[in-house]
């Protein structure tokens, strides 16, 4: 079997993750990387070898036409129009989160795309962490009885530092609630099996960043909060975010709640940030409504994974699907368009919610959005 050549756009700290994590596969190769900033470029290529041609525009990149299939791990900001050259192309593609950072351009990109032969993933790592499809698996075996509520808490260290600081401010990232929280978002759609209809979000830019100035401009990213998501199926859900919460036990826990029992991933930060700079497993834990007992398991994942990245082995489980995908040349993506577009669309509706103080009503904000596009 020929090995499937992958074409990188963005070599920084998430394009770097995606590189590790596809050479863990077999019958894979980089052939291609595309980023401007020269010491991206240099890291990159040390990474995948030096057989891997290296470009500072992505046209160039395309227009060589050496690669199979696409990954996109640019800075948010410039997702959008990477993904109008990208879409004219017949070539798989997998695009990092957010899609974008409006949920107009992101349906822009969703009507450019049809009639599209090849596929587009839009890159939700949370779905595959081990522990929360250890959780997915168990609701679909009924484990939870009915799902009425999901609650998600994420405690973790502030935004890295990448490079030229565009992660600093709302203008490149779509603002906190689409750039990181978009996986959560889209995590609560999928566990409850059900489209958001309403948010309400409270949060603030209290601790991280205060002292940075960027051509004198305070970064303006928020970087706690909560938010609260109605859905059309009567189900609701919750998000706690705080990004100054360093060393946490757990930096994420997915908790699902029905009518039968209480289901939890529970999930550790990256090692290189522990206090003991060592690897731990997860855990997923049900807590039985009826015996009031609870269950728990260690799920264990391969270190050579975990090592791999900094999403408890998610981008390694993500990318095996993508290219089961790829090499079968039929079916879909497991993560849509239509899956991005509603991810972003919940993150800006509680950026809108966080500065107006309002309850965002999607039907109303959505379709002022999809006009936009």
């Amino acid at each position: 079997m020929e090995p499937i050549r992958y074409g990188i756009i963005g070599s920084g700290m998430m394009g770097q993750e995606h590189m590790r994590n596809i050479a863990l596969l077999e019958g894979t190769t980089i052939t291609a990387i595309s980023d401007p900033d020269a010491g991206m470029r240099a890291q990159a290529l040390a990474l995948a070898g030096p057989d891997t041609q290296a470009f500072t525009d992505h046209r160039a990149l395309l227009a060589a036409d050496i690669c199979d299939a696409y990954v996109l791990a640019a800075p948010n900001d410039l997702h959008a129009g990477l993904m109008r050259d990208l879409l004219a192309t017949d070539k798989p593609i997998l695009c990092e989160k957010p899609l974008a950072t409006t949920s107009a351009d992101c349906r822009a990109l969703m009507q450019a795309a049809e009639g599209r032969r090849s596929p587009v993933w839009v890159a939700m790592e949370y779905r595959y962490m081990p522990p929360v499809e250890r959780l997915r698996a168990a609701l679909v075996e009924g484990a939870a009885g009915t799902p009425r509520m999901v609650s998600i808490r994420e405690h973790r260290f502030p935004f890295l530092e990448k490079v030229g600081d565009w992660n600093r401010f709302n203008a490149r990232t779509g603002g906190t609630m689409v750039e990181k929280c978009c996986h959560f978002f889209d995590l609560m759609r999928l566990l409850l099996g059900s489209d958001p209809i309403r948010v309400y979000a409270s949060g603030g830019a209290d601790v991280n960043h205060r002292n940075e100035r960027y051509e004198g401009r305070m970064p303006d990213i928020v970087d706690n909060g909560f938010v609260t998501v109605d859905f059309a199926n009567g189900s609701r859900a919750m998000l706690e975010l705080c990004m100054f919460a360093e060393g946490s036990h757990w930096q994420e826990v997915v908790s699902v709640t029905g009518d039968k029992a209480r289901l939890d991933a529970c999930v550790p930060g990256p090692a290189r940030f522990a206090p003991d700079g060592k690897e731990r497993h997860s855990e997923f834990v049900i807590s039985d409504r009826a015996t009031k007992r609870e269950h728990r398991e260690v799920v264990e994942v391969d270190e050579r994974i975990l090592r791999a990245g900094d999403h408890h082995g998610s981008t390694y489980y993500q990318h095996a699907r993508f290219l089961d995908l790829i090499r079968s040349g039929t079916g879909q993506p497991e993560v849509s368009l239509e899956d991005g577009y509603w991810s972003v669309l919940v993150g800006e509706a509680a950026e809108h919610s966080i500065r107006t103080h309002q309850v965002i009503d999607l039907r109303d904000f959505g379709s002022a959005a999809v006009s936009a596009a």
